[in-house]
């Protein structure tokens, strides 16, 4: 069966600027892709590539194996898509914005009603379904967008950075949605600039940056791949200069730093059995241990290598 989503050797580039470099990409049917990166690492002219909004330099891209160039109308009858900020009609509500979108699609009456209800309650915005949508906060606008994106059943939906711009509410609520639409029969294609959200809800990750692939997986697999990873010690008393010597002596330890006198960072290479062997031999050395937790996030370490190393 044909990927839905599939790109080969794309190139954008801008009056001399290369945003999107030779581009490989497939993403697996029913499956959570984080196509992450910084801002102005070629996300949203792929997206935009991918949506028809932008034409290709050179390269190809697929939709259920209909080339997007070729056949754009065909390619994206199956997608539904939230690209940069959403805008609507302020003085339509939830209810009359889905029934215009649906009848634009050729829907029927009974049709756009049946799903604008499931929607609306997907969504969350059921109570507010014949309120004026000039009234809406951000977050609840793009609660419509996403609402409006699957308003005719699409199987692979496009999100460009569906959190940003949102306040800490806002963004858990858009992400609790997202957890629920990965339970249903989409493949969803997801850019992002925030490690901790790719990490906490996709499957698969694709880190880019400045247009060129840097690494394409599973979000498992990509973490294994980060060797070095930095641990925060907290301890109930104060840290003796002879303790960090102790440990920087040990198996695995690299540099270890003592940020205040009941904290130890320790960097170290290894797996969790061997995390567990350092707690060991720590707590061996008499050290009364509080929390003993790995600091940030192993794709974040791994993906702060990849754009060190491409720079």
């Amino acid at each position: 069966m044909q990927d839905p989503i599939v790109i080969e050797g794309l190139v954008k580039d801008f009056n001399g600027f290369r945003a999107v470099d030779s581009l490989d990409l497939k993403v697996q049917r029913n499956s959570f892709l984080g196509f992450l990166g910084p801002n102005g690492a070629g996300k949203t002219t792929t997206i935009k590539i991918l949506t028809n909004l932008l034409r290709t330099t050179s390269g190809q891209a697929f939709l259920n194996g209909v080339d997007v160039v070729k056949s754009p109308k065909e390619a994206l009858s199956c997608v539904g898509a939230v690209v940069e900020t959403p805008e609507f009609y302020p003085y339509l509500t939830p209810r009359e914005t889905l029934e215009f979108l649906g009848s634009l699609r050729g829907m029927t009456k009974e049709e756009i009603k049946t799903r604008t209800d499931e929607l609306l309650e997907t969504v969350k915005l059921k109570e507010v379904i014949d309120k004026r949508i000039g009234e809406f906060s951000k977050g609840m606008k793009q609660r419509l967008a996403i609402a409006q994106a699957l308003l005719h059943e699409p199987s692979v939906l496009i999100l460009d950075e569906p959190t940003s711009g949102l306040d800490p509410r806002g963004m858990v609520e858009v992400r609790e949605i997202l957890k629920e639409l990965k339970k249903g029969d989409y493949t969803i294609f997801m850019s992002s600039h925030l490690l901790n959200e790719v990490q906490e809800i996709c499957d698969y990750v694709a880190l880019i940056d400045r247009g060129k692939m840097l690494a394409h997986g599973s979000v498992e697999d990509l973490t294994h791949m980060t060797q070095t990873r930095r641990i925060q010690v907290f301890t109930l008393e104060p840290v003796s200069g002879s303790v960090v010597e102790a440990v920087s002596r040990m198996n695995g330890v690299g540099n270890v730093l003592r940020p205040t006198d009941e904290m130890l960072v320790v960097e170290f290479s290894g797996d969790p059995l061997g995390q567990a062997a350092l707690l060991e031999d720590i707590m061996k050395l008499g050290v009364r241990v509080s929390q003993f937790k790995e600091e940030g996030l192993a794709l974040e370490a791994l993906y702060m290598n990849l754009i060190k190393e491409s720079r």
